[in-house]
C-alpha cells in the first residue's frame, strides 16, 4: 500500500481570461507533469480533481466527481478570477446539476467553508482585477471580499499577477505541502508570500541607475528609466526582475515596456492609463510599504 498523503485540490474558473491557467500549465521545474502527475514534495501528491482547460470530463458526471466525496478540511480550493455578484451571481456559473444552473459565486462559498486554505491565483481572484474595473456591472469582487462578507474564515493565499508567475503559485503550493499553512509572518498584509511580493521592482530594476541620475526616457526605445512613460515598478512588490519570466529569458522592463503594476489591488483602474506618468497627487493615495 502507497504511503503517499493524497491533497484533493478543485480549481474553480470564474470571471478571468484563462491566462493565469495557461501560465502555470507553462511551468519549467518542476514542469507541469511533475506537478500533476509526480510527487512534487516526497510522499505527498496534489490530487488535481477539478480543472475545467484541462481535464477531459465535462458536464455533471465532471460536478459530480469534483465535488463529491472531498474530505472535510483536507483539500485546496484554487480559486482563478473574481467572483460575479450581481443578479445572485447569474453571470457566471459552474455547470448544471440535475438542471440547475451553478453560480461560481454559490460554489465558492460552498467548497471555501470545508477547505483547509483558498489560494486566489491571479489579480482578479486577489483583488478583483479587470472584470472588477469600473462600472462592473457583474458586481465582481475578490474571493476574499466574498468570503469575508459571507463570513466564511478560511485561510486565503492570494497570488496576483496578470497572469502570475508559474513559480509563484508553484513555489507556494509545494511550500503549504512542506511547512503547512502560510502564517502571517510570511504574508504581507494583503496576503501575498514575502518570498515573491516582498520587495518593490523598483528596488532591483536594472534602470534604476537612471532614476537615480534623473535621466528619463521620453519615447519607447529609448535609453532611461520608463517612469514617465508610465511605470509602476516605484508601487509595485514583485520579484520580476529577478525571476524573469519564459525561464529566465525576459520580462516587462527587460523588453522596454513599463512595469504596469498588475500585482497590486489598484490595478488596473487605479493605475490607469497604463502608459502615462503617474501624477504625485494620485501617487501619494498608494500605500507604500517600508521593509526593514
Amino acid at each position: 500500500m502507497s504511503d503517499t498523503q493524497e491533497y484533493p485540490a478543485v480549481w474553480l474558473q470564474l470571471a478571468a481570461c484563462s491566462g493565469c491557467a495557461v501560465s502555470v500549465l507553462n511551468t519549467v521545474a518542476p514542469d507541469i507533469r511533475n506537478v500533476l502527475i509526480d510527487e512534487i514534495v516526497p510522499g505527498k501528491h496534489v490530487n488535481l480533481r477539478f480543472h475545467p482547460t484541462i481535464m477531459a470530463g465535462s458536464g455533471e458526471a465532471a460536478l459530480e466527481v469534483a465535488f463529491g466525496g472531498l474530505p472535510e478540511k483536507g483539500y485546496l480550493l484554487i480559486c482563478e478570477g473574481s467572483v460575479q455578484t450581481a443578479e445572485g451571481g447569474a453571470f457566471g456559473g459552474v455547470g448544471e446539476l440535475d438542471g440547475e444552473h451553478i453560480t461560481g459565486h454559490r460554489k465558492v462559498l460552498d467548497l471555501a467553508r470545508d477547505a483547509m486554505a483558498v489560494i486566489a491565483i491571479g489579480t482578479c481572484a486577489s483583488f478583483g482585477g479587470i472584470p472588477a474595473a469600473g462600472p462592473n456591472p457583474t458586481g465582481a469582487k475578490s474571493v476574499k471580499e466574498v468570503l469575508d462578507e459571507a463570513g466564511i474564515s478560511v485561510p486565503v493565499v492570494n497570488i496576483p499577477g496578470c497572469p502570475p508567475h508559474p513559480d509563484w503559485f508553484v513555489g507556494t503550493v509545494v511550500n503549504v505541502l512542506l511547512r503547512g499553512l502560510p502564517g502571517p509572518d510570511v504574508l504581507d498584509e494583503l496576503g501575498r508570500p514575502l518570498f515573491y511580493y516582498g520587495q518593490l521592482i523598483h528596488e532591483n530594476c536594472p534602470r534604476r541607475a537612471y532614476f537615480d541620475a534623473g535621466k528619463f526616457a521620453k519615447h519607447f526605445g529609448q535609453p532611461g528609466c520608463l517612469y514617465e512613460l508610465g511605470c509602476k515598478g516605484p508601487m509595485t512588490y514583485a520579484d520580476c526582475p529577478k525571476r524573469q519570466w519564459n525561464d529566465g529569458q525576459n520580462w516587462c522592463i527587460g523588453s522596454g515596456n513599463p512595469c504596469i503594476g498588475c500585482v497590486e489591488p489598484f490595478f488596473p483602474d487605479g493605475f490607469d492609463p497604463l502608459y502615462k506618468k503617474i501624477s504625485e497627487e494620485r501617487l501619494g493615495r498608494f500605500v507604500v510599504r517600508t521593509k526593514e
